[in-house]
């Protein structure tokens, strides 16, 4: 049996900060509620965490962006349309598409923000049932490819806390079927569909594999102790959720 560590206790992944220099942005809207558990977690993963406010005018020198849960602007219009329009998310943008193919995680309201911006297809509507729904969700992992799962396996089944209301991912059948063809379904609901997202997609990424969106929240299963447990024996770590943020050290160093 694995002896957890005591409260307090819970130590990053490397004792030495080998990846310190990996700079991750994460974005701060009005409204967010993520942010500081998302710098934790790249803390965590070994990076270190850069604090970005949304009325930024420059990114500023980040090897890859998070943009976090939370509720920004209080899903006025639609959840994300307005932070879509915030200085800082046209450097995403540019960033994201250039060359260079900056890394880019939306977590939640970040993956609502994400396709407001149109960095990714499709978009996100209130949950089939109409209520907030919070529980700790069993997803498969289908595409071990991109830059924020290259430390997952494909198949693999990971628990990962999910909360929200506006969770259902939709898009026109072409959309849908292009995404299945080309991989770009990177986490899949098992089990229980919690928002009703069509064919239980519960993340996608760009064509490129940089830009990744999933509306549950890997945040939240970082450190021993602190995360879900497994689910009927499906799952089975409350540190599930920490291989986005080293898939992303892994990749930016292995880049360098």
């Amino acid at each position: 049996m694995t002896e957890l560590p005591l409260i307090g206790e819970a130590s990053t992944v490397a004792a030495e900060p080998p990846l310190a220099g990996a700079r991750i942005g994460v974005v701060t809207f009005p409204g967010t509620l993520d942010d500081r558990d998302a710098a934790r977690a790249v803390r965590l993963a070994g990076g270190t965490a850069v604090e970005l406010w949304h009325a930024d005018k420059e990114l500023g020198d980040v090897d890859a962006v998070i943009l976090p849960g939370g509720f920004s602007y209080g899903d006025y219009l639609r959840a994300g349309a307005i932070a879509r329009f915030a200085p800082l998310m046209s450097k995403i943008i540019d960033a994201a598409n250039s060359d260079a193919k900056l890394p880019v995680l939306g977590i939640c309201n970040g993956f609502q923000i994400l396709t407001e911006s149109h960095l990714l297809p499709g978009s996100m509507i209130k949950n089939d049932h109409l209520k907030f729904l919070c529980r700790d969700q069993v997803l498969r992992v289908e595409n071990s490819n991109t830059a924020w799962t290259v430390d997952y396996q494909a198949g693999q089944e990971i628990t990962i806390p999910l909360k929200n209301q506006d969770g259902q991912y939709i898009a026109d059948e072409k959309t849908l079927d292009a995404l299945e063809a080309e991989g770009r379904v990177v986490f899949r609901y098992v089990g229980f569909n919690p928002n009703g997202s069509r064919r239980d997609v519960a993340g996608i990424s760009n064509a490129a594999g940089n830009v990744v969106g999933l509306m549950p929240h890997p945040e939240h299963a970082v450190e021993a102790g602190f995360g879900p447990e497994s689910l009927d024996g499906v799952g089975g770590s409350d540190t599930d959720g920490l291989g986005f943020f080293t898939s992303v050290l892994t990749k930016i160093v292995g880049g360098k």
